[in-house]
């Protein structure tokens, strides 16, 4: 319907003219008719005065009688050279007859010039709309986003305008979120580059001992192996775990939610931490109640093992880890807490960025796994927090909402 709005002004703008126009010529004709009438009759009563002046014996009805009959017995003018049918035998109706024509043409005149000149002014407003749409093309055409497109007039062209500002707004926050993407993509090049520097380094220079030096003992030999190994793992393992990061912010993962008990959960990823437990000698202890969430288990698996290698790494060796579980009408809780090292806070505010590692982090840490945790939670309308203290212990807490 706003579509039309402007067709109908213009039809509105025309008929007002038209209805104008017709209205003045009917009143014009009107007064025209009005004076025919005063002449015609001023002339009439002075004619038939004259008559009974000068023939008395001539009654009013035969007069009123002559002047009401519209037959023509026998037209009197005719040896004169009048057409009673067409000729005015009044000069005054003459008169009359070509001002109030003159008149009539004037204002033909005035409203084709009204209804002209108001065509062309609509024309230039549309124009000069449409030249400055065409500018603000050009701008965005220039990636430059800053348009005046505020229009008070609901038409066509108005909606041309509102989508072409929305366009712009669009254009405006994908130019953005590119520059975003490129700045992240930027650092999270450097970190990667940073991240597998010194291992790739290490692993140089001990090939190269072990190539230049022929004679090293089976001892020396098998450490530098065993070295190179267990870098060549951690290089795995911030190779895959960067690559599933960046699947997380690129949205391109889907994940297959259905109900799971949170027992599952806990158990699986606490089976996947079982030699590092073993080694540290840490007991788990789960405090479980029976309650389900609609999760993608594989992922959320990986996002609570991910923080119980956290736990573990902060925990001492025969200690403990407790987790436990709360289920009411709003969320569904897990919660992982440990009685180690603890952290600042400086590190728990920044414990979940990519690559951060806290002060009391172990050294083979590279600080991804707690920032995949959040985006695999988050996905799953969920949030994770932490709460820490500093030779007290940490809990990190993870809530399902429903």
């Amino acid at each position: 319907m706003k579509n039309n709005l402007l067709s109908k002004r213009l039809i509105i703008c025309v008929l007002s003219v038209l209805i104008l126009f017709v209205f003045s010529m009917f009143m014009i004709s009107c007064y025209e008719h009005d004076n025919y009438i005063r002449v015609s009759n001023y002339k009439i009563n002075t004619l038939v005065g004259l008559v009974k002046n000068k023939y008395p014996e001539v009654s009013d009805k035969e007069i009123l009688n002559i002047l009401e009959t519209s037959e023509d017995k026998n037209s009197y003018f005719k040896q004169y050279g009048f057409d009673i049918e067409s000729d005015s035998l009044i000069n005054d109706l003459d008169s009359l007859n070509k001002k109030y024509m003159i008149i009539k043409m004037v204002t033909i005149l005035i409203f084709a010039f009204v209804i002209f000149f108001a065509i062309v002014i609509y024309n230039k407003k549309n124009n000069n709309r449409i030249d400055d749409l065409i500018e603000s093309l050009k701008k965005i055409d220039k990636v430059n986003y800053e348009l005046d497109l505020e229009d008070s007039v609901e038409d066509k062209l108005s909606l041309l305008k509102q989508d072409l500002y929305k366009l712009a707004i669009m254009l405006k926050e994908s130019s953005i979120n590119s520059l975003n993407d490129k700045l992240v993509l930027k650092e999270s090049l450097q970190d990667i580059s940073h991240q597998l520097k010194t291992p790739i380094t290490s692993i140089n220079i001990m090939l190269d001992n072990m190539i230049n030096d022929d004679d090293m003992d089976i001892k020396t030999r098998n450490k530098f192996i065993k070295q190179i190994k267990r870098e060549i793992s951690n290089m795995s393992f911030l190779i895959q775990n960067i690559l599933k990061l960046s699947k997380f912010e690129a949205n391109v993962i889907e994940f297959k939610s259905r109900k799971v008990n949170v027992s599952e959960l806990i158990e699986d990823s606490i089976h996947n931490v079982d030699n590092l437990r073993d080694l540290k000698d840490v007991n788990i202890i789960s405090n479980l109640v029976d309650c389900s969430v609609c999760v993608d288990k594989r992922w959320q698996v990986e996002a609570i093992t991910n923080i119980l290698k956290n736990a573990l790494d902060y925990s001492d060796v025969g200690s403990e880890i407790v987790i436990d579980v709360e289920d009411n009408k709003v969320y569904t809780s897990i919660s992982i807490t440990d009685n180690g090292k603890g952290m600042s806070e400086e590190d728990t505010i920044n414990i979940f960025k990519r690559f951060y590692k806290g002060k009391n982090s172990n050294s083979d840490s590279v600080g991804i796994g707690l920032a995949l945790s959040k985006a695999i939670v988050e996905r799953e309308n969920g949030i994770i927090s932490v709460m820490s203290e500093l030779g007290k212990g940490t809990s990190f807490i993870i809530k399902y909402f429903k």
